[in-house]
């Protein structure tokens, strides 16, 4: 089953970052540009699928450990079209008190959220613009769910990289964490295998969807934290960040997401 007609403001015929991830995960809420420019980062990059699972896996774990340090609040940001495991999931498997706002600025993926995810009392969706962090952090539907004064964490989970001004946008949220508030991301970089013309393909498929990717260094990823303290093993392969028992996938021969967690003392 796919994605029937495109709800009024949509143009389903420009593929958009977060159908295309859908398709990458497997999932089928996205449309025929969605689909084929998926395919043709597929083609371009063999390990893409792969590589957008252990995103997920990394965000299960993050999300988990979080809650098991006493997290009870989270705000993700950018989260995509709901598909399994989903972050109120896990927390709330760890601590069936946990509240999740979930924040986007599709359309879609914000109807998705309000009918499959939203629960009365934990979770809410707010429909808001990664790149506009004050108008997130004064959502009304957000503060009504989420006490910014105490403990929070906030996630930044496979986003940044289609943020040009990246900084711009994490810094307001990095700051209103209080003592204790855990700081979440994954940042996709170039993989060890990729040439400057794979890089320049993947760059011209993202370049016709909804985000532009953004090329950054590990030593830029790394600024993101704003110096914040990370927790052990620090920014690593998504695949190397405490890895569990549980059946694991395929490891990426070169590399292509960085992961780390931080905490404010």
């Amino acid at each position: 089953m796919v994605m029937g007609p495109a709800p009024r403001g949509i143009d389903p015929s420009i593929p958009s970052t977060a159908r295309i991830y859908d398709h990458l995960l497997g999932g089928k809420d996205n449309f025929a540009a969605d689909r084929t420019a998926a395919e043709r980062i597929l083609e371009i990059m063999p390990e893409a699928r792969l590589l957008a699972r252990q995103n997920r896996a990394f965000l299960h774990r993050a999300v988990r450990y979080c809650a098991e340090q006493g997290i009870d609040q989270f705000i993700d940001i950018g989260t995509g079209i709901p598909t399994q495991g989903n972050t109120h999931e896990i927390a709330q498997s760890v601590n069936a008190g946990a509240r999740v706002a979930y924040v986007d600025n599709d359309p879609i993926v914000t109807a998705h959220s309000r009918a499959l995810l939203e629960r009365e009392g934990s979770v809410v969706t707010v429909e808001a613009d990664a790149c506009k962090p004050a108008e997130i952090l004064g959502s009304p539907l957000l503060r009504e769910l989420i006490d910014l004064s105490r403990p929070f964490a906030v996630l930044f989970v496979a986003i940044l990289h289609f943020v040009p001004g990246a900084h711009e946008a994490v810094r307001p949220m990095r700051d209103a964490l209080p003592s204790g508030g855990m700081f979440v991301l994954t940042h996709g970089v170039r993989n060890t295998r990729t040439g400057d013309d794979e890089a320049a393909e993947l760059q011209a498929v993202y370049s016709r969807a909804t985000s532009p990717a953004v090329d950054r260094s590990a030593a830029e990823v790394l600024a993101l934290f704003g110096g914040l303290p990370l927790v052990e093993p620090g920014l690593v392969a998504a695949w190397d960040w405490r890895p569990d028992d549980t059946p694991s996938l395929e490891v990426p021969t070169g590399g292509g997401v960085l992961a780390g967690v931080a905490r404010r003392p």
